[in-house]
């Protein structure tokens, strides 16, 4: 059995169909001949039982007029008689009954010791006797030879003929079921070798590998599972070197002006005042706020960053970020707006990620709308596509707006609608990755679409459901 399984799949498979096809042969054979045997024969057998019970009253009547069986020795002639028609049918003239299984052939009377009288020359363990009476009394004995005894030559042409057959059929089978077998593994395992050499290839690295993908089966399956998987270790692998590309860059710039300012300093160029230590420490917040947002972005990913949810009055934990953010919406020449119910709106959530959620918000709107622009903060209880309470919190700025196909990415970590890495309007582009991991922690959905106002809408939808404690 182990060196069966170390053989391959198309090998095993191939046996196994061929072992099916021959123990099917070999069971069929086996049936033919057994239902030969005890069916065709057996019924051969019965009518020649009934021919010579048929007689039987012809022969009683025979003796009882003769006396004794010695006018059968003396007129062999009326034994045929007897056996093939009675005195009445002789008398009317009408032909011998046909008997195409020649029972009467194999018959033979014997008298009350058993001694041969009249019929078939043969003994056989295995022959049928009838007693024959006359006034109650056994005057001898009818006994037939089966068929299958008396044609001893015939029945070994024949079983020579069926084995030769059998043999055939078997031959045959075997031939067409290697063939079946054979085509199988090719149309079956064919794809699955296809796919596993695939495999190999991907796990050695090479995300490029596609299959073809065949059919709705469950191999066409496989093969569509197979280049999904391909696709997204591809996109992964892409990202994941993007991500080390940015993170090297974002990392890079504020180590590079604080090696240069330092070195300034150093050499003299510039002098160690209070506004080069400004200078400095704004490149440190810069540095440390990348740091602080990759580390928050890891947890996240990974689940782990701490959550203590509660129940919060979403409304004023809105309005309390919209009016800690003014003065710096304000400086960047903007103006916000807010559109939020006046009776509370119960949410069970992080108090400290919705702040955290709100400022990527703010700040993400800050950045990107140009001076003189608008922000436009709201919150209203709605119902979702499933019915259920939900609340909806929407952020919007002005122009300028943000290109369709870059809708669906600005989620993505470092992902920036900019072509250059213009550190003086844009962040690392980590904020809105941190916001959906936000979002999804507290089950929610967030989602970017173009504003009404000209620029960016991110919507936000949270169970409006709280847990009671």
């Amino acid at each position: 059995m182990k060196r069966f399984f170390r053989l391959s799949l198309s090998t095993r498979l191939f046996l196994a169909v061929l072992a099916v096809a021959a123990a099917a042969v070999i069971a069929a054979g086996i049936a033919s001949h057994r239902s030969f045997q005890h069916g065709f024969l057996g019924y051969l057998n019965q009518l020649a039982i009934d021919r010579m019970e048929s007689a039987m009253p012809r022969l009683t009547a025979a003796y009882a007029r003769h006396g004794s069986w010695d006018f059968l020795r003396e007129e062999p002639r009326q034994w045929i008689d007897i056996m093939v028609r009675g005195d009445e049918d002789r008398q009317r003239g009408r032909p011998p009954v046909s008997d195409l299984t020649g029972a009467f052939l194999r018959v033979t009377l014997l008298d009350t010791n058993h001694a041969f009288v009249m019929g078939y020359h043969g003994d056989s363990e295995s022959r049928i006797e009838r007693a024959v009476r006359v006034n109650d009394r056994v005057v001898g004995w009818l006994s037939l030879t089966p068929f299958q005894t008396v044609s001893e030559a015939g029945a070994v042409r024949f079983e020579q003929a069926q084995l030769r057959a059998r043999w055939t059929i078997f031959s045959a089978a075997i031939v067409l079921a290697a063939a079946i077998a054979w085509w199988v593994s090719l149309a079956v395992l064919g794809p699955v070798r296809s796919v596993a050499r695939a495999t190999h290839e991907l796990a050695g690295g090479d995300y490029t590998r596609r299959v073809p993908e065949l059919g709705d089966d469950e191999v066409g399956r496989l093969s569509r599972d197979f280049n999904h998987l391909a696709a997204t270790l591809e996109r992964n692998e892409a990202m994941r070197r993007g991500f080390m590309a940015d993170v090297a860059h974002e990392l890079r710039t504020p180590l590079g002006v604080l090696h240069g300012e330092l070195e300034a300093v150093e050499d003299g160029i510039r002098p160690l005042d209070l506004n080069t230590v400004k200078t400095l420490q704004g490149e440190v917040r810069q540095l440390n706020k990348l740091v602080s947002d990759l580390y928050d972005l890891a947890l996240t990913d990974v689940g782990a960053l701490a959550y203590r949810k509660e129940n919060i009055d979403l409304t004023g934990l809105v309005a309390e970020a919209c009016a800690g953010f003014s003065p710096r919406l304000a400086a960047q020449g903007l103006t916000l707006e807010t559109a939020l119910p006046d009776a509370p709106l119960q949410a069970f959530a992080d108090p400290s990620r919705i702040r955290q959620l709100l400022a990527n918000l703010l700040e993400n709107a800050c950045r990107y709308t140009d001076a003189g622009g608008q922000v436009r903060v709201s919150l209203a209880a709605v119902t979702d596509s499933t019915r259920r309470s939900a609340l909806q919190l929407c952020c919007e700025d002005s122009a300028p707006g943000v290109p369709p196909d870059h809708l669906t990415r600005l989620f993505d970590r470092f992902h920036r609608v900019e072509a250059s890495r213009n550190r003086a309007s844009g962040g690392a582009g980590l904020g809105l990755s941190i916001c959906r991991n936000i979002v999804q922690a507290h089950d929610g959905s967030i989602e970017a679409a173009a504003s009404p106002l000209g620029g960016l809408a991110i919507t936000i939808r949270l169970p409006a459901e709280g847990k009671r404690a």
